[in-house]
């Protein structure tokens, strides 16, 4: 993955809360179309994650960030209560989880669009950045409600993981400032708190 992407550092944050070792390579060209260049990933997507066991042939590869968290926590030696999202059965929950995981896409076209040089000024980039402040007001409207519905009782959930890394994502890459959202900052204010967190801080790699 990269050092700068927010779903990179979701499972980076997912191995450290977990107490998984890893080894991280850098992916170098985010334009390239050359699968080997993103851990032979075909959808040419990061991140990708290599396991393999004890068996010296039994390697595998899991594509994407949600299917890599699943794999840290099943490798796990720390028994840890994860709440993935098909815990939560409410909409507002349910909807939580679309919208960051919407946001964070919707986020990284605007990105390549300005990495390849497109037109900012476009109907379609209008669309994306109306799509993307839209939802973040209804996660900053309805957070206590979709928070409420997490567990007490719990070590770590994706919803959590996926909101901090994209609120802070926002502001690092400069797609749009989360000034006018009170509550995500200071629960990312809060979760940046946690010693995963600070160890999987965004940086530009070189």
């Amino acid at each position: 993955g990269r050092s700068s992407s927010h779903f990179t550092r979701v499972g980076r944050v997912f191995a450290a809360e977990l107490a998984v070792p890893y080894r991280f390579e850098i992916i170098r060209d985010l334009l390239s179309t050359d699968a080997s260049d993103y851990g032979d990933n075909p959808a040419l997507k990061l991140p990708t994650l290599h396991t393999s066991s004890d068996i010296e042939t039994d390697r595998r590869i899991w594509f994407g960030t949600l299917n890599i968290c699943r794999e840290l926590a099943r490798r796990s030696p720390a028994a840890k209560h994860v709440i993935w999202p098909e815990d939560l059965s409410s909409a507002v929950a349910g909807n939580a989880h679309e919208y960051v995981t919407h946001a964070m896409a919707t986020e990284v076209t605007l990105l390549m669009n300005r990495f390849a040089g497109g037109d900012p000024s476009s109907k379609h980039q209008e669309k994306l950045m109306t799509s993307l402040q839209q939802t973040m007001s209804w996660l900053e409207d309805n957070h206590e409600s979709y928070m409420r519905e997490l567990p007490r009782e719990r070590d770590l959930s994706y919803l959590e993981v996926s909101l901090f890394c994209l609120v802070e994502h926002l502001e690092f890459r400069e797609v749009l400032s989360t000034q006018p959202y009170s509550a995500l900052r200071a629960f990312a204010e809060a979760f940046a708190k946690r010693e995963s967190a600070k160890a999987t801080t965004y940086r530009i790699d070189t």
